[in-house]
């Protein structure tokens, strides 16, 4: 037999199916919410290829996925991982407004396909991230 019932008990994949079904779901209206809040339309500019809006999704996406990542290892339930995914959430789009506070023409930037100010963002998204995944290691 390939794996035994003591080696691999049906509820670890279930607690798996539900904790990747949750996190996915929590993803995608992370990334719904980021794309209503941002000036400008990212979904356009991709399709429309400009590395620019990529680099700033991208960096926003990694930046909420690594605290959520984070919040499933030491969740203690679907509820708690969902509510600190919300947190972490909130901090990516605290991330935007700060750094356009910083960086008034930033949307144009963007928009225009600018390249240096989309890393920045990008880069503080993904750092940002990191220390709120460190914060949520409970």
């Amino acid at each position: 037999m390939l794996f035994s019932p003591e080696a691999f008990p049906l509820q670890n994949l279930l607690s798996f199916a539900a904790y990747f079904a949750t996190a996915a779901v929590l993803l995608f209206v992370f990334q719904w919410i980021y794309t209503r809040v941002t000036p400008y339309d990212e979904v356009a500019l991709i399709k429309a290829n400009k590395a620019a809006a990529a680099v700033t999704y991208g960096g926003a996406l990694i930046g909420f996925v690594l605290p959520l990542a984070s919040v499933i290892a030491h969740s203690v339930s679907l509820v708690d991982m969902a509510v600190w995914s919300v947190i972490a959430g909130t901090v990516q789009l605290l991330v935007f407004f700060a750094v356009r506070l910083f960086y008034p023409g930033l949307s144009a930037s963007i928009t225009a396909n600018e390249l240096a100010p989309a890393l920045k963002l990008a880069f503080v998204s993904v750092a940002v991230g990191i220390l709120n995944a460190a914060c949520m290691t409970y």
